[in-house]
């Protein structure tokens, strides 16, 4: 009986202290030399990595990326592509042909690990494709650092998705996911999805960086260069040092995600200062079908004004837009973007989703692998955010996203809809991914500013970034802060609108018109409840909003960005009808309708409004 005691009240003592254990996060330091032969396109690296273990847990193994091992035929990439058809991403297939399954021998990705040591032993690994399985002779124990020293060899792929060389837009060499990268391990264990098209995920690190590369190549890249004047491009008196005819680039930078480069010989440099920051830098080939560069200048400067103001100070000292060709992708300090934009507005659009991506994957490092709504849709909102400010629209709009919720009515239309909870590299359709991650993570901030009024959302992405930024929140964590600065119990609109597929339908079934009053019934054809701001708009242009607020959120909304409001009795989720009634005769009304701000995504907004005639 004693015996049984003890163990009963060790576990719950083991379930009480996991419950208290205090948030961490691991942190490396790299330092790397790399010799590029740009006529081959191969290089050669060593590479010293500082790991801190700051988890409670012991680490017998740790894991490493090796991401260009995915471009070469017959890989889980190539298999994950042809297996999708034309469903798959469109810039890794072609009328349902991978491309990857064409890249010639010479052109495969690679990253040859010679060898890895840690503290001076030799250590067994383990290649599994695109991740490197590494056996350690000592064990991590918990607080505590241990070094890893390795060297191997690359050949830069052809240039198929992020990472590559001689891209459609002529740029030489895009150097993304190019070094062999530790994985990130939290509380839900290692991170090591393999590299089958989508994002990535990655610990806070320092980066010191050195290139030899030869002298006529400009590097663009996310960090501090730290000798202008020994390189081509930063410095207008610099003198080229070489050797071999090679020059040596030095780059560093703190507290990333990722280090990532681009290089090219027709590369031009232009920088400036943003107010309070940070530097930027334009790092791209300068012609006639890159001319909107040269315009972007003032549109980044507000853009960098409105982000600091709106979602978090910017926290890194520099910024680079590097000409990568390739549609868009960000890393730390930097982004690689397709530069020969049609319009300005195209080229600032991209400019601006990629940068917001420093808040939204790099300074709150969620895991995108495991939640890309949260990255690529709060970038997408912000994107939407400045955009309406820099190129207000020509016609009249109840709000900046109008667009977005009718793209997401037209995906629902088509049935092809998947869930926004499902892991990034396993959506069954690229496009369904696209919607699930972009559009419903980007309207999942809409919807919410809807429920709680869009001053309480300002202030939740506010409190999100002071305090998450430098760590690696979950959704968990953003429906805390959501639940605590509102009042409210939000459990269930996140597992609608994340955990399903399910939609939003309201409408007005019938409209009773009295000599004093006139009364409204709705109905709820839906299968996500809502609550609903119903609102009327009299014979002289007044509009009158009553909330309806429903019942599972226990504390109502108080004000709202879109107007005032009245305040009604509660709709109850199982409740398919609800009637209202107003003070307001036939004569007196001109308009009735569901939510004139059009922010909820109901999926059939043909009956929520009625015309009085």
């Amino acid at each position: 009986m004693k015996k049984s005691f003890a163990i009963l009240f060790a576990l719950i003592l083991s379930q009480f202290q996991a419950q208290q254990n205090a948030y961490y996060q691991q942190a490396a330091q790299y330092k790397m030399d790399i010799d590029v032969n740009a006529e081959k396109f191969t290089y050669e690296g060593t590479q010293t990595l500082n790991y801190s273990n700051n988890s409670p847990d012991e680490l017998n193994v740790v894991y490493f990326h090796l991401y260009w091992n995915a471009f070469k035929p017959n890989s889980m990439m190539d298999q994950r592509v042809a297996g999708q058809g034309k469903n798959g991403d469109s810039r890794l297939q072609k009328d349902g042909i991978s491309r990857l399954a064409l890249i010639p021998k010479d052109q495969e990705g690679a990253q040859n690990i010679h060898w890895i040591k840690q503290n001076g032993k030799n250590l067994k690994f383990e290649i599994q494709e695109t991740v490197m399985k590494v056996y350690l002779n000592e064990s991590i124990k918990p607080n505590s650092k241990t070094t890893f020293t390795m060297e191997w060899d690359a050949v830069i792929p052809q240039q198929i998705r992020r990472s590559g060389r001689n891209n459609r837009e002529g740029v030489d060499m895009t150097m993304t996911q190019w070094y062999p990268k530790i994985a990130e391990y939290d509380y839900d264990g290692w991170a090591t999805f393999d590299y089958v098209g989508r994002e990535f995920h990655a610990p806070f690190a320092d980066f010191d960086v050195t290139i030899k590369i030869d002298k006529d190549y400009v590097i663009g890249a996310g960090g501090t260069l730290l000798n202008p004047t020994e390189v081509k491009g930063y410095d207008a008196a610099a003198t080229i040092k070489a050797t071999k005819n090679k020059a040596t680039w030095r780059w560093t930078a703190k507290n990333m995600l990722d280090f990532a480069w681009a290089a090219d010989r027709d590369y031009s440099v232009e920088s400036f200062d943003v107010p309070q920051g940070p530097k930027v830098f334009f790092v791209y080939q300068k012609n006639d079908k890159t001319k909107f560069w040269g315009e972007a200048q003032p549109y980044v400067t507000k853009y960098y004004q409105i982000m600091n103001s709106r979602f978090g100070k910017y926290a890194y000292p520099s910024y680079s837009f590097i000409q990568g060709g390739d549609g868009g992708m960000e890393y730390g300090m930097c982004t690689m973007i397709l530069g020969e934009s049609k319009k300005l507005e195209d080229l600032m659009g991209l400019m601006i989703h990629e940068g917001s991506h420093s808040w939204y994957q790099q300074m709150l490092a969620t895991n995108e692998p495991l939640r890309p709504w949260m990255d690529e849709g709060f970038t997408s909102y912000a994107e939407i955010i400045v955009m309406h400010q820099l190129f207000p629209p020509t016609d009249e709009r109840p709000n900046p996203f109008v667009d977005k919720i009718n793209a997401y009515r037209g995906i629902v239309q088509k049935g092809i809809e998947e869930p926004a909870v499902w892991l990034g590299d396993h959506h069954d359709n690229g496009t369904a991914y696209s919607f699930a991650s972009y559009v419903k993570g980007e309207l999942y901030l809409v919807q919410l500013g809807y429920i709680v009024g869009e001053q309480n959302l300002e202030k939740i992405m506010t409190e999100y970034f002071n305090q998450w930024n430098m760590k690696h929140p979950t959704d968990r964590d953003f429906l805390h802060i959501a639940q605590k600065v509102s009042g409210m119990d939000l459990k269930w609109f996140h597992h609608y609108w994340i955990n399903t597929t399910k939609t939003i339908d309201y409408g007005i079934k019938n409209v009773q018109y009295d000599k004093k009053s006139t009364t409204i019934t709705l109905l709820n054809n839906g299968q996500v409840p809502m609550p609903i701001d119903f609102s009327v708009m009299t014979t002289d242009k007044k509009i009158i909003t009553y909330q309806i607020p429903m019942n599972m959120t226990h504390t109502w909304k108080q004000k709202d960005g879109y107007g005032d409001f009245t305040t009604e009795k509660y709709w109850p989720w199982t409740q398919k009808e609800y009637t209202l009634t107003i003070p307001y005769t036939k004569s007196q009304l001109s308009l009735l309708g569901i939510d004139f701000s059009q922010r909820m995504a109901d999926v059939n907004p043909e009956n929520n409004f009625v015309e009085v005639k």
